[in-house]
């Protein structure tokens, strides 16, 4: 190439450019070569960006000022070249052909330039990064060559070529100006689909360093910084994140899958043609189709999956392979770092520029790495929403057959789990081929410098493997285990807390109290061996590498004396075993997650293959002119493979007409409706229904949404409208009860809405969806009797709001089957009769035998419930109002409602029990939380606020502290700081060593080296070994105490902070808080210290190498502190949020699938996924940002470590001349591994800052003011005491809480042993607030209450509540055998027990189970009926037998046998105690001696129940209303 220039002028030379203290390059080389390089680069690049600009189209861009300073400065830069090949061509002969190649070359490229800034702003460009490295490139090359002119200028005095001189730096300034513009962006384009959305996200508008570098997130670092990100902080999704593009894309990939493989198997099909002789019957269609199973192959899930996403993902894994590369270029920078300092020769701006390679180096590794993970996580967040997506639409869709062989539990996992692993995978997959290929560069690398040694340290490592796999499979069983203690514990405590009022009244907290320590204790010493474990597993993860390299040196220099380990060896093979680290760490993982996720792809494929139901079995079109609905000869089962449910059926219902389907229990009359819906599987026959279709199922799916909506479900709303479906379908008094009306939101499954409630809202929805054909199975059975006749009236009959409609209606209720137009009668499946009521009784078949069978039935029903039933269901009422007064604020009467609709869930013969009561607790509750709302308001806010600000932290991590012990924390500390000195040590050590003189080509005392090396290594791994079991204790012994205080705490705590506490906020203290103290906070906090004695350790040995690095620590600190505050704050909130974000996608679709057949029948499906598909919008959008904000840190961080390694290079090549080779490596090599840690040290801090968050709220619930204690050791009454069972009330008041209204006020009155009083009054009168005073559940405001002479408020409460007995309105049961539900501390014999069992009738029952008394009884006794429950609690008092008996009746009768037999018990057994009872029947108690009538809390009446009624006076008009007078 010098032809091209001057005569006499190379193109490269040696004394020019390397060996001098001032390199630079020739003439030659700056006008060829530096001009050519960024022409080059553009023109090679320009086709396939051009191409890439045809295809991508984002709108235009509106011309900015921006833009048209560059097109000038385009231009401008061009007439520059130009006027150089102009001034050229003047003198021809005078110039080298250079001088006319060059600026020709230049000047086209910056046309080309100005071209594209404006085809750029044509498409939509806003930033580009082909232009963005063109300048800097063209920049970079341009500096060389100014530099040259100048010191040209400076050393000959004057300007050679003055022309030339002057356009070049007029060049060089434009050039300078186009790089600094070119990292702005311009504004969004025009008609763009992107640009939508109320809150874009920046990254779309950023320009292209931004994106390189995250710097868009830093808006929200900083607002998450000032105040806790809300959700209307957060950035809408960008659209090719979102559901509604992500889900279609898979779906078709999906969907050609499933072709293409229908396809083959056509193909095979045509090869083997099936043989058609076969007698009995045809064949079955499939067997027809595939003569083998074997020759099916199933449409392949994961090829979909590869081509939906692998394009984007390919990007990521090619940035990948780079920075797999560039990781191994900073080892042999040190090794030339290391030589320059040996070579006293070498010219020192060389050293400075390996310093500068080194950071520039570690700067783009980091960059691309960063790029990488974005790639990978944003591949994993679409892979996420789109199985999820999948799922969801395939559930819609899915044959009942199909749905059978999977739970709702199960597909909910395929959408929470098995999603979320591939989601997890994807972050790691690329290190499947990356893993091994870095492996194989670190041992290539090491052979060069230490030869077949390496051998022994790579046994080392692959011997290590088989280790860490068994530590993880055990972990993981011990995970499992431990889970099992940790549920067992939890479900004890849901039902302690459950019963927590029986356990004071019965005074049993202690035994309890045991239970959950005994399983407490079991957890902690699994966690204790899995802690131990963990501490093995860390003692090798970090002593592994000194191991590695141990062995390696060790062999090295003992196979060979000449073979002698100086500071390159030793320093380099080093940061080459750091680099071999990871990948062989990660392999296991990766590996096992590919293996979890193919059982999930397996599961997944299976569960997307299912069949679906076929569209076409009910024709939409008439086939009969005014039938509304035609059937003829349909034949269906439930699956292709099932019996046959439905033969042969043929009907045909008129347009307008109501049809009633009857018959016994199973013979297929839900089937039928099924059927009419296509839910079934038709063999044969026709089905047709012209019109829309409403549709109530036999169990009514209500969604967990208001009222309102459950009925207005998605239809437009009309208030006028809305109101006549309410008072039709009798809604109106029960959304008088609701505490919200028609807003009240319904739990999941409808679970506070009682059963007859569900049937009526959702006949309510369909009445109110207005549709032309009303399908009907059974909604009238939910309900009781007058309120089925009003329905039936008002609704479904002849009079009601759907007449003229089409009704079909499932029914078992004979008395309106007269006002039916037609009868269907099914038998087996089978039309055994049709026709009007009239003729079917005539016919005297099939039907009239039904009539004969149900009608006894349907008398009984109408005689018995009704009373009660009435109650459930008008509850408002005023034929209530001596029962219920449901506006009463006063916790009694919210505690009456309680037992009231308890009872009434009994009888309700709809089976929903356990659904009912959690109910009626919440609303309860919701009364009793509303009362105390401003108290708690407050106290909510500031819990808010403690979470969030730093400054509390410091407190709560010293409980903590204080927790573990304060001298164990100490050690940790101490054995931590003598581990890094150790591993210091045997790093100086090695230092040291390596600068050993050599004599003859060999180093002496090579085994004392080793030795002493070996020791140091080996004390560290003993250090770091005890610390962590250390810790492990210490951890261990934490979490034993803080659930210990909070259990006991919570046994102490008064019955009023459970009133106004939900059950759900107390359980979560002791479920996921203690978990995270338990398992999550050691860890993170071992991982803490690691890192941070290890960024420690660092800047130790940094220091001690170069000194002059103190000076840099202090900015760099400020600037890692400033990062870390923004991050941790920012990415603790926007954790929190997606995680509030996740639940609400499970809970909507479990909904979803139990509701598919309704969705399906309103042809609803669209707006579900849509809804689906916005919360799984909403959860991605909190996720997104916190996966940039972990890029965000880790570039911010990693950049702070760069620097590190640069000053550390830095400085040690100007203090060359005082230090050596060895000193260099250790501080280099040292500060090439802090990135990583400095890097997790964030992420940790940001993780304890969360978690510790557990500490504080358990210990909150463990400083709760408490009741009085159990046992006043100076005051214990006698053993015998109360020997008479005389009590007496003296001026007693008393209030629930503080801040409410006297609910007893001022009562005197005296009760002789042995007395029976019955205390009577109307609701919230305060009856039952007496028995609570008795056993000191509520303290007294004034007065006081003696008892046998003895005032009850200065004794221990388990002194006065064991000699109490009582019998509870509401029979509770624990789970465990019902020898414990009976005698907890077994303090009695067998003996005593049986005699109790046989004195209240329970005796034979319990002989004929086959466990006896170690029957298990199930959480809450579910497994006894209510009768035999109420037995055992009576059986417990026949045990305890105190002189005093209180008896709080069941609010309604339980079962009338059940109370005969208690009262004549306690008749008899107790005959000579006394007895307090709280009457709701007044004819328990007429016999009684004494009756005290309450009214508002004072005594009103008090004498016989003979003088009460001569006295006429209030209990004589309740004697009066109850029928007795």
């Amino acid at each position: 190439m010098e032809w091209l220039c001057d005569s006499g002028s190379r193109l490269w030379d040696h004394n020019v450019t390397i060996n001098t203290d001032n390199p630079d390059l020739t003439p030659c080389f700056q006008k060829t070569v530096l001009v050519w390089i960024p022409c080059v680069y553009l023109w090679v690049t320009f086709p396939l960006y051009f191409l890439y600009l045809r295809h991508s189209n984002r709108g235009y861009i509106r011309v900015t000022l921006l833009n048209r300073v560059k097109t000038v400065l385009g231009l401008l830069l061009w007439i520059v070249c130009w006027l150089d090949l102009f001034f050229s061509l003047a003198k021809v002969q005078a110039w080298a052909a250079v001088y006319f190649i060059s600026p020709l070359l230049l000047g086209v490229t910056m046309l080309l330039v100005t071209f594209l800034i404006q085809y750029e702003r044509l498409r939509g460009i806003q930033s580009s990064g082909v232009l963005f490295f063109f300048w800097l490139i063209t920049l970079l090359c341009a500096v060389i060559t100014f530099r040259s002119n100048i010191l040209v200028a400076l050393s000959e005095g004057s300007v050679p070529d003055v022309f030339r001189f002057t356009t070049f730096f007029i060049y060089f300034a434009l050039v300078l100006i186009q790089f600094f513009l070119c990292c702005f962006s311009e504004p969004p384009p025009y008609f763009s689909a992107a640009s939508s959305g109320e809150n874009p996200c920046p990254e779309l508008s950023a320009g292209f360093l931004s994106r390189l570098t995250f710097w868009w997130f830093t808006g929200m670092a900083i607002q998450g910084y000032k105040h806790p990100l809300e959700d209307k902080d957060l950035w809408s999704l960008n659209k090719e994140d979102r559901s509604d593009v992500v889900v279609p894309k898979l779906l078709k990939e999906w969907e050609k899958e499933k072709q293409n493989t229908r396809r083959k198997q056509e193909v095979l099909y045509t090869k083997c043609p099936p043989t058609y002789n076969n007698m009995d019957g045809e064949p079955h269609e499939a067997e027809v189709l595939f003569p083998s199973k074997d020759d099916q192959k199933k449409p392949s899930f994961l090829i979909a999956l590869c081509k939906t996403f692998a394009p984007y993902f390919l990007m990521g894994s090619a940035l990948k392979l780079c920075q797999d590369l560039l990781s191994f270029v900073n080892p042999q920078l040190l090794n030339m770092l290391i030589s320059f300092i040996n070579d006293p020769h070498a010219k020192t701006w060389w050293g400075y520029s390996i310093s500068f390679l080194m950071f520039f180096s570690a700067a783009l590794q980091t960059l691309i790495l960063h790029q990488h993970f974005q790639y990978c996580f944003v591949t994993g967040m679409r892979l996420r929403t789109a199985i999820v997506g999948a799922i969801y639409r395939k559930s819609l869709v899915i044959t009942n057959s199909a749905k059978r062989s999977s739970t709702v539990g199960e597909i909910v996992n395929l959408m929470s789990v098995d999603a979320q692993r591939f989601m997890d995978l994807t972050s790691f997959l690329n290190m499947l081929w990356s893993a091994p290929l870095q492996i194989c560069l670190a041992l290539y690398f090491l052979w060069q410098y230490l030869g077949p040694s390496i051998l022994a340290g790579l046994a080392v490592m692959i011997l290590l493997i088989p280790f860490n796999a068994v530590v993880a499979m055990k972990s993981r069983s011990f995970q499992a285990q431990q889970m099992q203690h940790k549920d067992s514990r939890i479900k004890l405590m849901n039902e302690i807390l459950n019963g927590i009022k029986v356990l004071k009244l019965y005074a049993w907290e202690p035994s309890f109290e045991q239970k959950v320590l005994g399983i407490r204790q079991k957890e902690l010493s699994i966690l204790r061996k899995a802690a131990y474990l963990n501490a093995l597993s860390t003692f090798t993860w970090t002593t592994a590498p000194f191991l590695v390299a141990l062995t390696t040196f060790a062999v090295y220099v003992t196979v060979d004396e000449n073979n002698v380990l100086d500071a390159q060896k030793a320093f380099v093979s080093l940061s080459l075993f750091n680099i071999l680290r990871f990948p062989l760490n990660m392999l296991p993982q990766v590996i096992s997650g590919v293996v979890q996720a193919t059982v999930s792809l397996k599961r997944l494929q299976n569960f997307l293959s299912h069949d679906e139901l076929d569209p076409t079995n009910v024709e939409k079109q008439k086939i009969a002119t005014g039938h509304a609905i035609t059937m003829v000869n349909g034949t269906f089962s439930w699956g292709k493979t099932d019996p046959v449910v439905l033969d042969g059926i043929n009907m045909m219902v008129p347009q307008g007409s109501l049809v009633a389907v009857v018959g016994h229990v199973g013979c297929g009359k839900s089937s039928l409706l099924s059927a009419l819906l296509g839910e079934m599987e038709k063999l044969e026959g026709r089905v047709a229904i012209q019109g829309s279709v409403a549709y109530v199922p036999q169990q009514a799916w209500i969604r967990n949404a208001s009222l309102k909506d459950n009925i207005v479900f998605g239809e437009p709303l009309s208030e006028q409208k809305y109101q006549q479906v309410l008072e039709a379908c009798a809604l109106i008094t029960d959304l008088n009860v609701l505490p919200g009306g028609d807003q009240t939101e319904i739990g999941e499954k409808g679970i506070n809405l009682s059963g007859g409630q569900k049937q009526r809202v959702s006949l309510a929805r369909a009445v109110y969806s207005d549709m032309d054909v009303y399908l009907l199975d059974d909604p009238l059975s939910a309900v009781d009797a007058h309120v089925a006749k009003h329905i039936f009236d008002k609704v479904i009959g002849p009079e009601g709001v759907l007449k003229g409609k089409t009704r079909v209606l499932v029914t078992h209720g004979i008395s309106f089957l007269p006002q039916v137009d037609q009868i269907v009668v099914l038998v087996n499946g089978k039309v055994s009769e049709m026709g009007s009521y009239q003729e079917l009784q005539n016919q005297n078949e099939a039907f009239a035998e039904f009539l004969r069978n149900y009608a006894q039935r349907d008398e009984v029903e109408e005689d018995e419930p009704t009373v009660l039933d009435e109650e459930q269901e008008f509850l408002g009422e005023d034929t209530l109002s001596d029962h219920i007064d449901l506006s009463d604020p006063e916790p009694s009467a919210a505690e009456a409602r309680k037992q009231f609709m308890r009872q009434i869930s009994m009888i309700s013969s709809d089976g929903e029990t356990s659904t009912w009561k959690s109910t009626r607790r919440r609303l309860s509750e919701k009364k009793k939380v509303a009362e105390s709302a401003p108290k708690n308001a407050s106290k909510d806010l500031i819990q808010a606020e403690t979470a969030e600000t730093g400054r509390v932290k410091l407190i709560v991590f010293w409980q903590y502290l204080k927790a573990v012990g304060p001298f164990i924390s100490v050690v940790i500390c101490i054995l931590y700081c003598c581990q890094n000195a150790a591993a210091i040590g045997a790093s100086f050590w090695l230092s040291d060593w390596t600068n050993d003189p050599v004599v003859n080509g060999t180093q002496h005392q090579t085994y004392m080296r080793v030795g002493v090396y070996a020791a140091l290594g080996f004390t560290q791994g003993i250090l770091v070994m005890t610390s962590s079991f250390t810790m492990a204790f210490g951890g261990l012994g934490a979490a034993r105490q803080l659930h210990a205080r909070l259990l006991d705490n919570k046994l102490h705590t008064p019955q009023a902070f459970f009133d106004t506490t939900p059950i759900g906020r107390i359980i979560n203290r002791f479920g996921k808080d203690v978990n995270v103290i338990d398992e999550v906070i050691p860890l993170t906090f071992r991982m803490f210290l690691m890192t941070f004695f290890v960024s420690l350790s660092t800047m130790i040995v940094v220091t001690a190498s170069t000194p002059w690095f103190t000076l840099l620590i202090v900015p760099l600190a400020i600037v890692y502190f400033l990062v870390q505050r923004f991050y941790v704050a920012t990415s603790r909130q926007l954790k929190r949020l997606e995680s509030i974000s996740r639940s609400p996608i499970y809970s909507h679709f479990s909904e979803t699938i139990t509701g598919s057949s309704v969705i399906r029948a309103y042809g609803r499906q669209n707006s579900f996924i849509l809804m689906n598909d916005n919360k799984v919008d909403t959860n991605q959008k909190s996720y997104y940002p916190g996966i940039a904000s972990n890029r965000w840190l880790g570039i911010r961080i990693e950049f702070i470590g760069n620097c590190i390694v640069l000053f550390a290079a830095l400085f040690a090549v100007i203090g060359r001349a005082h230090l050596n080779p060895g000193i260099v490596g250790l501080s280099v090599s040292y500060a090439l591994q802090v990135t990583m840690s400095l890097n997790w040290m964030v992420r940790m801090t940001s993780d304890l800052e969360s978690n510790i968050v557990a500490v504080e709220r358990v210990k909150e619930y463990s400083e709760t003011e408490t009741e009085a204690p159990w046992v006043i050791e100076s005051n214990r009454p006698p053993e015998s005491w109360p020997e008479k069972g005389n009590v007496e009330f003296n001026g007693y008041s008393v209030r629930y809480r503080e801040g409410l209204d006297l609910v007893l006020k001022d009562l005197h009155l005296n009760v002789h042993g042995g007395e029976k009083v019955g205390i009577v009054g109307r609701t919230g009168a305060g009856k039952s607030s007496m028995t609570l005073c008795l056993f000191r559940i509520i303290e007294a405001a004034q007065g006081e209450i003696i008892i046998d002479g003895v005032k009850i408020a200065d004794i221990g409460l388990h002194d006065l509540r064991s000699k109490l007995t009582i019998i509870p309105q509401d029979p509770v049961l624990f789970s465990g055998t019902l020898r414990m539900n009976l005698d907890p501390f077994n303090q009695y014999s067998e003996e005593d027990v049986w005699n109790a069992l046989e004195q209240s009738h329970l005796k034979q029952f319990v002989h004929s189970l086959p466990a006896g008394l170690e029957h298990e009884c199930s959480e809450g006794g579910e497994n006894l009926s209510v009768g035999q429950r109420q037995l055992v609690c009576l059986a417990r008092a026949l045990l305890r037998k105190t002189r005093i008996l209180i008896l709080d009746e069941a609010t309604a009768a339980i079962d009338l046998e059940t109370d005969d037999l208690i009262q004549s018990t306690i008749r008899t057994q107790f005959d000579n105690c006394t007895i307090l009872t709280i009457a709701h029947r007044l004819n328990t108690i007429m016999d009684y001696t004494r009756v005290l009538v309450l009214e508002k809390g004072r005594i009103a009446e008090f004498d016989t129940p003979s003088n009460l009624i001569a006295q006429k006076g209030i209990f004589y008009s309740m004697v009066k209303d109850a029928g007795l007078a």
